[in-house]
């Protein structure tokens, strides 16, 4: 048996998270002068002792941020509740960066004004979900020839949809299918 691993012969390893911090703290910090930044110290470039003896007098940890900066950005803090935080920016991060869907709407090269209306209300519903809107024209046998009727009814659709979103991609024929894609405006931009 391996004296690394303390597993059984012919059991696998999970690939467990390791126990050593994602920072370097306090004497593992390896740089000799240090950029120190924190909410109650004196914002500078320091020697690696005097820092040390900065963050001991306030019972903190000294955690490098940033160690490919030239000095190393080091910050004064309590090195769990940092990880806390991140932790928790990233988990806010996370839920504001929403998937988004690609809705799909057929229309024929004859549809209707009321079939227009109901689809133009369903894409208005999509966008303001946030949502992707992929409209197409499918073309069946020999409606191919009326290619341009498609094209104007994408654009319409395109037209009547401006306020709420905006055209990523005009009308493109791809086989028998015409596609027109329209994203949300921002919300930040309003």
């Amino acid at each position: 048996m391996n004296p690394k691993n303390n597993l059984k012969p012919g059991y696998i390893s999970r690939g467990r998270k390791s126990l050593e911090p994602e920072h370097r703290l306090n004497e593992k910090i390896t740089a000799k002068e240090i950029r120190l930044v924190g909410d109650n110290v004196e914002q500078g470039i320091y020697a690696i002792d005097v820092a040390l003896s900065i963050a001991e007098e306030q019972e903190l940890d000294l955690v490098e941020i940033s160690p490919n900066a030239v000095p190393p950005v080091c910050k004064v803090v309590d090195y769990k509740k940092f990880l806390f935080e991140q932790k928790k920016k990233k988990k806010e991060l996370k839920a504001n960066s929403q998937k988004q869907e690609v809705k799909e709407i057929r229309f024929g090269p004859n549809t209707d004004e009321h079939d227009f209306e109901f689809k133009l209300k369903h894409a208005e519903k999509f966008l303001a979900d946030g949502n992707k809107v992929r409209a197409f024209v499918f073309f069946k046998g020999r409606a191919i020839v009326y290619k341009e009727r498609g094209e104007l009814l994408l654009l319409q659709f395109a037209q009547k949809l401006a306020e709420i979103g905006k055209v990523e991609q005009l009308p493109k024929l791809e086989g028998k299918k015409m596609f027109l894609l329209v994203a949300p405006k921002s919300k930040t931009g309003k």
